[in-house]
């Protein structure tokens, strides 16, 4: 019997963002399913922005490969196309569906247009940004734009639960659920009652640093008064963990939680104060790698597979072969493909490789490697940063000029070079693109200049960065 896969992927949830690291943090029903589960604690995203990690994900491609570098501006854009980033690319839906599966998504795509389902899937619940207000949300409904009465959190659960309830049981499925939280606003009546847990809490497990000269300024008034800021994210997790609730117990009510792989993980890190900023990769510029940045919270329960902690260093872009070897489907040919499936993690099976283990991430003229213990950046136009993990796990220490460490800066970049001399894809490569962080309006293949494909430093939409 092939098996079912929920996958529910948070938006900017800090690996620090989990009960077990943040006691303040009531989410008992994740908490709980990490007991039974196995937690990949090296899990690094692909890009630390969401739209870039998000295609990563579906196609087990890099952004110099699939071509989306920045989060999607889309028709807030005054030059909007109904454009399609991933038009022409195998995703996991895709080849899951022509195996039999029925594929639903709920919640973000923000993978360009999503007035109608993207290819492999049959259910579709899509917001039409990325982020915005949760109450009245911008949503496609039947091909029209509206706004969503409810919560939005609660809206995604919602229809998560109707596909579930109302899906063929006779075919195998695939859900994603895609939360816009813990993403910004947190603040001005954008949560339920549940910021009312954090009354009078000053978050001990967040640190207060002073700010980062790199910070973009885009949080200030989180800076300036951070509790406020602190328990609108966590109550935006706490609205997801409730949902979470729901999903797992339906599963256990329909029959289906024996034959389910169900994962929780984030799209990208966050920091609330790390690091001296409040944001993601586009939280500074130049654009950041930091751990919190590019490490992110998962955990995973499936059958027959381990439970506990894995300290296996895994790319995000690995999700995609993992779920076709998990699901008995022959991963699609791809010269581009990069990511390797991690199914013998779960299962406990991997052998100790006989070559050091790197993965990286990239974000516009910046890219990152790891070996686990050693973190090397180089970005087109510098500077250059190198840190080791085990002596600074603060990352605060930039030893990329280093002469002691002049082999590790070499074997490094070679491991880089070698992920993108496989991956890169002609034309697509993010390395030499001004992205900004601000934004990207239009993908690669329609040939515009830089000026009209991504947003400047300048520039800002009308509801911020994503």
């Amino acid at each position: 019997m092939k098996p079912n896969f929920v996958l529910l992927q948070t938006d900017d949830q800090g690996r620090w963002a989990v009960p077990w690291r943040m006691p303040e943090l009531p989410m008992p029903h994740l908490a709980s399913f990490a007991e039974g589960a196995l937690e990949l604690d090296q899990l690094y995203c692909a890009s630390p922005v969401c739209s870039p990690s998000r295609a990563s994900v579906l196609t087990g491609r890099l952004p110099s490969a699939h071509g989306v570098h920045d989060w999607l501006v889309g028709d807030r854009d005054p030059g909007a196309f109904p454009d399609s980033y991933l038009q022409g690319q195998i995703t996991t839906p895709e080849v899951l569906a022509d195996a039999g599966y029925q594929c639903a998504m709920v919640g973000k795509w923000h993978l360009g247009d999503a007035s109608q389902p993207a290819p492999g899937f049959e259910y579709w619940y899509a917001h039409r940004y990325g982020g915005g207000p949760y109450f009245d949300a911008p949503i496609w409904r039947d091909g029209e734009p509206v706004t969503e009465p409810r919560y939005f959190t609660d809206a995604v659960t919602d229809n998560a639960v109707e596909f579930l309830q109302e899906r063929d049981p006779e075919r195998p499925f695939y859900l994603q659920i895609n939360y816009t939280a813990p993403h910004d606003p947190w603040i001005d009546n954008h949560l339920p009652e549940d910021l009312v847990l954090f009354d009078g809490c000053d978050f001990p497990s967040v640190p207060r640093e002073p700010e980062h000269p790199w910070s973009a300024g885009d949080f200030a008034a989180a800076v300036a008064h951070p509790e406020p800021h602190l328990a609108g994210y966590c109550a935006s997790l706490v609205a997801v963990d409730r949902g979470f609730g729901r999903i797992l117990a339906l599963l256990d009510e329909l029959g289906l939680a024996e034959n389910t792989v169900v994962a929780w993980f984030g799209d990208n890190g966050f920091s609330c104060g790390h690091h001296g900023i409040w944001g993601k990769g586009n939280g500074t510029w130049p654009l950041n790698f930091w751990d919190n940045s590019v490490r992110v919270p998962c955990v995973v329960r499936a059958p027959g597979a381990e439970q506990g902690v894995s300290s296996e260093l895994l790319s995000a872009a690995s999700w995609h072969a993992t779920i076709c070897e998990l699901a008995g489907v022959a991963l699609p040919e791809d010269e581009h493909h990069v990511g390797e499936s991690f199914a013998d993690v779960l299962h406990g099976t991997r052998e100790v490789p006989n070559e050091v283990v790197v993965v990286v991430s990239e974000y516009g003229g910046g890219r990152m490697v790891t070996d686990g213990r050693y973190v090397l950046v180089l970005r087109h136009e510098g500077p250059g940063e190198l840190f080791d993990n085990e002596t600074d796990p603060q990352q605060r220490d930039n030893r990329f000029d280093d002469e002691t460490l002049a082999e590790v800066r070499a074997r490094l970049t070679r491991g880089l070079d070698d992920w993108f001399a496989r991956g890169e894809r002609p034309g697509y490569s993010a390395y030499e693109q001004p992205v900004s962080g601000r934004g990207q309006r239009h993908p690669l293949s329609r040939a515009l200049p830089p000026e009209q494909t991504y947003l400047s430093r300048h520039e800002q939409t009308n509801d911020g960065v994503r």
